[in-house]
């Protein structure tokens, strides 16, 4: 299959469309300009709980920088972090709860963002409206519409839009690639993402109070209002494993070793079909309990195969206990059997690369020997800000398109998912349906290490099956399926006005 370029890409897809597009809803644009190295750039951070705290540390440390509003939509933390950047600059940020207060002050030059998931696309479109350039974490959206609405808008306002994949700024992980695509390890045509993680429950789904602090109306924006409760007991962090809110860890921690499986396969482009399988499985054997129902929605367990003809991808993202839980020669790979294994395994004729680590990658020959290391992390922020400055979008590591395609991986692997959530399988059933996918992995022994997963965790697959969900053909231009009406159906989300974040030909 002919690959397509960035620019193809752009030029043959929606996204041109934004470019006839309407005017941005926010008055008072400013036009992207340079900046001089001795003047300082004023940003936001918007959301401080959680990976905001990277996002404050790494602008506060800066004396090119200073950090003008922290937005949160909870009082109690967002003058906390005021506290923390005052302490440690001798300036005091503003802060405030609503982050369209941001995107109307003209003298804001950037916002960076680490709010819940379901926020990312509607603050980076309102930012880049408003005039602002924009550092979202991944995943960039909630959804694929999103994503490529984000890439709109970047383009049609000139905006600098770095996607938070910080690996991608790692000379340990850039060297990596360059060794791959010189031939390093012979020719590459597969790549094993693997988020092996433990993650335990959340509580039992019920209905628990909204923390005073907290202002749920801003907090949920574009999801639906619940309830004036929560359906989980912890507020912050456990809506990751929430799908009005958050994609579970193939969104979570998948968009980084996706990103680099893509990233080392050389695709620039979305794939051409998807299946998932798996459950959220095995914490009703922790409570001892079969009728315990946990208050997350997404898998903990998920196995995603991504065909893009010639090459392959493989997610497999593991929540329950993982000491012991990968054959042998994983184990070897990473070099550490009992713990967690969070990296990039890709496959070529002449050898095998892992990334063990953000910043450590190895190189292996056919018999097993190291052949070559790659050692060192770099300033992702350092690099968008050397974009803000010099305008110059192509020099950014990890862009808007970047980051859809990225993002994107995880919302076809969950459309799946959420579509076989009913269809409960034996493991018979399973092999006899994987041994019909085309992919370029073994999908049995795959399927075999996912099943042995299970049973060290005491889940009894006959009681608690698998769920398998279709597999999906998606056509990488248009960004639609081809044969589910029900899965295009669930692509894009159903908005709550005024948090409507617009589609990519009316951004």
């Amino acid at each position: 299959m002919v690959q397509r370029t960035r620019r193809q890409f752009l030029q043959e897809s929606v996204y041109a469309a934004a470019a006839l597009s309407a005017a941005p809803m926010f008055s008072g644009v400013s036009q992207a300009q340079s900046t001089s190295a001795n003047d300082k750039l004023l940003c936001a951070v918007i959301g401080c709980n959680g990976r905001g705290g990277g996002h404050i540390s790494a602008y506060a440390g800066r004396k090119d920088c200073e950090i003008a509003y922290i937005v949160d939509i909870d009082e109690k933390v967002g003058q906390t972090c005021c506290d923390g950047v005052e302490k440690k600059t001798g300036r005091r940020p503003k802060w405030v709860k609503d982050m369209r207060k941001v995107f109307d002050d003209k003298s804001v030059h950037f916002v960076s963002t680490a709010t819940p998931n379901h926020w990312h696309a509607l603050c980076g479109v309102w930012a880049m409206q408003a005039g602002k350039d924009a550092f979202i974490e991944k995943p960039i959206s909630h959804d694929i519409p999103e994503g490529t609405a984000l890439v709109a808008a970047a383009k049609k306002y000139g905006r600098i839009c770095q996607v938070g994949t910080q690996c991608r700024s790692n000379p340990a992980v850039q060297e990596a690639v360059k060794f791959m695509a010189a031939g390093g390890i012979g020719r590459v045509d597969f790549a094993r993402g693997l988020c092996y993680k433990r993650r335990r429950s959340i509580g039992a789904l019920g209905d628990y109070p909204i923390p005073a602090e907290a202002d749920f109306d801003l907090w949920s924006g574009p999801a639906p209002y619940t309830t004036p409760k929560l359906t989980r007991p912890r507020f912050h962090y456990d809506w990751h494993w929430q799908r009005l809110y958050g994609n579970g860890d193939s969104g979570n921690q998948g968009p980084h070793q996706t990103d680099i499986a893509r990233w080392g396969l050389g695709l620039n482009r979305h794939p051409n079909s998807v299946i998932a399988y798996g459950g959220r499985l095995g914490y009703q054997t922790e409570r001892k309990d079969p009728k315990y129902i946990d208050a997350g929605d997404t898998a903990n367990t998920e196995i995603a195969v991504y065909d893009y003809g010639d090459k392959c991808m493989v997610f497999e993202t593991r929540g329950l206990s993982v000491d012991n839980s990968a054959d042998e020669e994983i184990n070897k790979l990473f070099g550490k059997p009992t713990a967690n294994k969070i990296g990039v395994i890709f496959y070529g004729t002449e050898g095998v690369l892992v990334q063990r680590e953000y910043t450590h990658c190895v190189a292996f020959d056919r018999q097993g020997n190291v052949i070559k290391e790659f050692k060192g992390g770099g300033d992702h922020y350092g690099n968008f800000l050397q974009a803000v400055r010099s305008r110059k979008a192509e020099s950014l590591n990890s862009d808007a398109f970047q980051g859809h395609l990225s993002a994107a991986l995880a919302h076809l692997a969950n459309i799946s998912y959420y579509l076989g959530e009913k269809n409960h399988v034996s493991v018979g059933q399973a092999k006899a349906v994987l041994e019909r996918i085309k992919s370029r992995d073994d999908n049995i022994a795959t399927l075999n290490r996912t099943v042995q997963h299970f049973k060290d965790n005491g889940v009894d697959l006959e009681k608690t099956p698998m769920s398998m969900g279709p597999l999906l053909k998606f056509e990488p231009d248009k960004e639609v399926f081809t044969n589910s009406a029900e899965a295009n159906q669930i692509l894009h989300r159903q908005y709550r006005a005024p948090f409507i974040c617009p589609t990519a030909d009316k951004v």
